[in-house]
This record gives structure tokens, C-alpha cells and sequence, in this order.
């Protein structure tokens, strides 16, 4: 596929928050990366509006163990207050993903260049990523380099299936969906071998709406073309 990547993303500590365990102020991370968080470090790699980046698989290449640590985080009254965040520990992932053109943004059709934009992310990708890499929260730097997928050994090869219960998959964002609403999307992963297939946003049937939101507005006014700008220089110079 033209528009593919395959990479490895790996870190001391990971922390995929289950949503459930914020309500009392502490953390517990998801035992595998959310569809979200791993769309998320992509975007990390490169990113623009022009796309969508889709999530194919995630390959779990360590065994899956948790930390706990003391934290001191911000109360909402002023002050710190004291909890305990489960973090997963010393975490390996290969990636498999790929970019699809925002159908839903026509201000940007200028901009659908499928081989530019596949090779400016190779190349982001070879040099670690346009943006700092996070593993579901800021205090967790992880890394990327590029990889084949599937290659080498995972500790789960030989594990059955492993049935990991309701897990959040993504958020809906109007400028991905073509609605003026923000929704929440629910899922059922299984991993087998230690791997996990990712269902398609829209074919998520557990979604629950937030609030009405809009999409951002780009045109070529507010944005620059990097093809554009080139084509420019290109001509200033044979001007000179």
C-alpha cells in the first residue's frame, strides 16, 4: 500500500487511561494502547489536515506489566494533592497504519497528494517523528523507528486468544466525520498472538455523543502548501 507505515514505538512506562479510574483522581493504564493513542503518536510522526490517519494493527512484542507510582497532581482548588497512577511498565509495540484523504474537507482538495504526502512521512519517520512521542501521557516519552511489521518475536506468539473487555476506541471529530458532533467510540479488541486488528471508525456500533462541536475552517489563505512554497523558490531562483 502507497499509503502505508509500519513502525516500532517503544518506552520506559505507557499510561492508556482507563476513563473509569479518573473519576477519584487516580490512573490506571489499559493493558494494550487504544486506537486514539496509537492515531495519536502517528499524527506525532506527521500529521495534516489533509488526512486521516487510520490505525490497521498493534503488535504487543513485551509481556504486559504494570507499576504503580505515588504522584502529586494538580487539584482543581489550588495546591497538590496525592494519588497513585498504574503505569505500564517497559513497553514494545510494532505499528501498522495508514493515511487516507479527509473526503470531508473539500477546502483542502488542493492539497491531496497522495506521493508527497506518503514520503514526507517515511522521512519523519526515519528521524524519530516531527513531534515529541507520547505514550498516553506526557510524562511517558516513547520512541519510533521505522520497522516491518511482524518481524521478530513476540512474548504473546504462542498465547491464545486474550479477550481484553470494553476499551474506549476513538473520539469522532466533526472534521473526520462530517458531523457537528463530538462522540465517543466503544469497542471489543481481542488479541490474538499478540496481536490486535483494529476495527474502522465507523464500523464502531457502541458510540455515545459528548456535545455539538464544528470543524476548523482551512483555506489557502490561512494555511501554506509545502508543494506550493517549493514551486515558489524554484522560480525566484531561476529569476535570480
Amino acid at each position: 500500500m502507497r499509503n502505508a507505515i509500519e513502525f516500532e514505538v517503544y518506552g520506559d512506562y505507557a499510561l492508556f487511561t482507563d476513563p473509569l479510574t479518573k473519576l477519584g483522581g487516580e490512573k490506571l493504564s489499559y493493558q494494550v494502547p487504544t486506537y486514539s493513542a496509537l492515531q495519536g503518536i502517528v499524527e506525532s510522526i506527521y500529521w495534516k489536515p489533509t488526512l486521516i490517519m487510520y490505525i490497521d494493527a498493534v503488535r504487543v512484542m513485551k509481556p504486559i506489566r504494570m507499576e504503580s507510582k505515588g504522584m502529586r497532581p494538580l487539584d482543581y482548588g489550588g495546591g497538590n494533592t496525592l494519588a497513585h497512577y498504574a503505569y505500564l511498565r517497559d513497553v514494545h509495540y510494532q505499528v501498522k497504519a495508514h493515511f487516507e484523504f479527509n473526503l470531508h474537507r473539500d477546502d483542502l482538495a488542493f492539497d491531496r497528494n497522495e506521493h508527497k504526502h506518503h514520503n514526507i512521512l517515511q522521512r519523519a519517520l526515519k528521524v524519530g517523528g516531527r513531534r515529541d512521542i507520547f505514550l498516553g501521557a506526557r510524562e511517558c516519552q516513547g520512541y519510533v523507528e521505522p520497522c516491518v511489521f511482524g518481524e521478530g518475536e513476540s512474548y504473546y506468539d504462542a498465547y491464545p486468544d486474550i479477550y481484553l473487555g470494553t476499551m474506549i476506541h476513538g473520539i469522532n471529530y466533526p472534521d473526520e466525520t462530517g458531523k457537528e458532533e463530538l462522540a465517543v467510540r466503544l469497542w471489543n479488541p481481542v488479541m490474538k498472538h499478540g496481536t490486535i486488528d483494529f476495527i474502522r471508525p465507523e464500523a464502531c456500533t457502541l458510540v455515545r455523543p459528548i456535545r455539538q462541536a464544528v470543524m476548523k475552517n482551512f483555506q489557502k489563505e490561512n494555511i501554506e502548501a509545502a508543494d506550493l512554497l517549493w514551486d515558489q523558490l524554484k522560480q525566484q531562483e531561476g529569476a535570480i
